[in-house]
């Protein structure tokens, strides 16, 4: 039977860290002595009060978490988070419309990217820190960082996990799950440390250089410029971002056993080695078109337009410095095909991910040859292993229902009267958590024009996205909720 006061309990205690975050960035407010200073105070006491109710009447239930209570509680997080994450702009009329305000903040924590707004630099820094700071929860995940820290309370996290963790299997570093989390919070937070480190000697400001490092360790792109990353006409910091993006959208345990010293892990694993593939001859022939074409003037300047660009997109980071609409078509198609791909499973990237892409791939070519010795037993491997057929079935269901979603969705698009390349590029944009999409959604435009039902709309392929189809496609079928 459902337990529903786990559920109530676990969204209070979230709630409450929510109201602590709040509380947090009240200080950066209190700082600069802006304006939006008491509207963070009185939307963490929102936080609080309800938090703390939902916490102290359901404390006593099992705390049992079974498979059911564990996705639910892993789609209802979001939805919460981003309901009550608003409350900063809403109240204190940075974003005035509530749709704007849930559309920016479930973009943020769904490390989307995609944003409304049209004068960002015109918003106080407390209001830019928040902006930040939900994407740099939401890339890790919030059940991530709640799994260190329910277990002190006695609340069982494993399930939230295998819910939350993308990818088509979950790596655990550890045993316990509690010390996964931990670990894998460390590691991000160290990854963050260096860069706002390097971001500073490079000219940036304390502030500018935090809020950038949370959103690129989250491969958000949330930036606190109008113009992006293209706004810091500096090529070391675009270096350093593009190196910051690529190891985000690598797989967070190979970052563990490289900081262990084990790089010959690194180095044999499969999905790593497809993924630096991608991203090496993409950017190669992206650099060598923009040269020749003259979209960029020198050769330097073509291959960090390249790298920049590609790295953002595959890992659905979602920075720009450079228009690649503008570009020839040829390179606006590379662009369009990189939102599909996606970062490395385990990573906080979006889309299909790597390993999806190359076990279909794989299992494709296998097919081929089964077809010519179909007496022949050829199973699809990967790192050396045999993959079982329920993987290679979950990954091909995935795909299917990942693009029949995308055909589904350009049609409702298209009906608010959107032209394709809008609609495809609004829907693969948001269904990826890329933020940048095509048409009059690019790198050089924004959703502010997209009407309220479309805000909505697209706010849904977010949460669908970054709980990977799957967790939220389950909660519409009628077998999961019968006992």
């Amino acid at each position: 039977m459902l337990n529903i006061r786990i559920v109530l309990l676990v969204m209070g205690l979230l709630l409450v860290v929510e109201g602590a975050f709040m509380v947090l960035t009240s200080i950066v407010a209190a700082i600069y002595g802006e304006y939006d200073l008491p509207f963070f105070l009185w939307s963490a006491l929102i936080c609080f009060s309800i938090g703390g109710i939902l916490s102290i009447t359901n404390y006593k239930t099992s705390k049992n978490i079974g498979k059911r209570e564990g996705y639910i509680i892993v789609a209802m997080v979001w939805l919460v988070f981003s309901f009550f994450g608003l409350l900063p702009f809403w109240l204190s009329g940075a974003i005035p419309s509530f749709t704007d305000a849930f559309f920016e903040t479930m973009s943020g924590f769904t490390t989307t990217g995609s944003s409304i707004l049209e004068d960002i630099e015109a918003l106080p820094h407390g209001i830019l820190f928040w902006r930040s700071l939900i994407q740099w929860l939401g890339g890790m995940g919030i059940i991530v960082l709640s799994l260190a820290i329910l277990p002190v309370l006695g609340v069982g996290g494993m399930q939230l996990f295998v819910a939350e963790v993308p990818g088509p299997v979950p790596d655990k570093l550890h045993p316990r799950i509690a010390d996964t989390a931990k670990r894998l919070w460390v590691i991000y937070v160290l990854y963050t440390v260096v860069e706002t480190i390097l971001l500073c000697l490079g000219g940036m400001t304390l502030f500018d250089a935090v809020c950038h490092s949370f959103t690129t360790m989250a491969t958000g792109g949330y930036s606190t410029k109008q113009a992006s990353v293209a706004f810091y006409d500096s090529a070391y910091i675009q270096y350093v971002i593009i190196l910051f993006m690529f190891v985000a959208g690598a797989n967070f345990t190979l970052s563990y056993s490289a900081l262990h010293g084990r790089f010959r892990r690194v180095v044999q694993d499969e999905e790593f080695k497809y993924y630096l593939g991608f991203v090496v001859v993409v950017s190669a022939v992206v650099a060598v078109v923009l040269f020749v074409s003259g979209d960029a003037p020198t050769i330097e300047q073509s291959i960090r337009d390249s790298l920049f660009q590609v790295v953002s997109l595959i890992t659905t980071t979602g920075y720009a410095t450079a228009d690649y609409l503008v570009w020839v078509p040829t390179l606006s198609i590379i662009m369009f095909m990189l939102m599909f791909i996606g970062g490395s499973a385990g990573s906080t990237g979006g889309g299909i991910k790597v390993v999806r892409i190359v076990l279909l791939l794989k299992n494709a070519y296998f097919e081929l040859k089964r077809l010519i010795h179909p007496n022949a037993v050829i199973p699809v491997r990967f790192n050396k292993k045999a993959v079982s057929s329920t993987v290679v079935t979950n990954v091909l269901a995935f795909i299917v229902i990942y693009m029949l979603i995308v055909g589904v969705s350009m049609i409702v698009m298209s009906i608010m009267g959107y032209d394709l390349e809008t609609s495809v590029g609004a829907v693969a944009t948001c269904l990826g958590n890329i933020g940048p999409g095509l048409g009059e959604v690019g790198p050089a435009a924004n959703f502010a024009h997209v009407p309220a039902f479309g805000k909505w709309f697209l706010s849904f392929l977010m949460l669908m996205g970054r709980l990977e189809i799957f967790t939220v496609v389950l909660l519409f079928s009628p077998y999961f909720w019968k006992n």
